[in-house]
């Protein structure tokens, strides 16, 4: 008996320790192409599970005919360095890293990219900027 409770309370910190590098757990909105919003612009989330598996996905409403697109695909669970998402209704890959607070879009190797369509609509004279949004709840 004693054994079974040793493994038991063994495992239970072993899951425990291994979610405490998660930065959130639950829901959270983004935007990282500060510019890109509008008529039909697909409504991003992520939404971190309890045991650690990591979904992303997108909701977007056609403003002409009111017909919703969504889609959320398990992405696996947490990386800090990088993610890999694909979206299949729209044959859609990037890469990206967060934290708590702010969500990156990447390369493969987790290198933040800079592009002009990531300059805030509040800054138009900026170029090459950091292509990063804030997590909303």
């Amino acid at each position: 008996m004693k054994k079974l409770l040793f493994l038991f309370f063994f495992l239970l910190s072993l899951f425990s320790l291994a979610q405490s590098k998660v930065p959130f757990f639950g829901k959270r909105d983004f935007n990282i192409e500060d510019g890109a919003n509008g008529s039909g612009t697909p409504g991003y989330y992520i939404n971190i599970k309890d045991n650690g598996d990591v979904y992303f996905g997108f909701i977007q409403i056609n403003q002409a005919d009111g017909t919703e697109t969504k889609e959320e695909i398990n992405a696996g669970k947490y990386d800090p360095k990088v993610m890999k998402v694909y979206f299949k209704t729209y044959n859609e890959t990037f890469y990206v890293k967060f934290d708590k607070e702010r969500i990156y879009l990447t390369d493969e190797n987790g290198k933040v990219k800079k592009s002009d369509d990531c300059c805030p609509v509040s800054e138009i004279e900026k170029t090459n900027c950091e292509c990063s949004g804030i997590l909303y709840q």
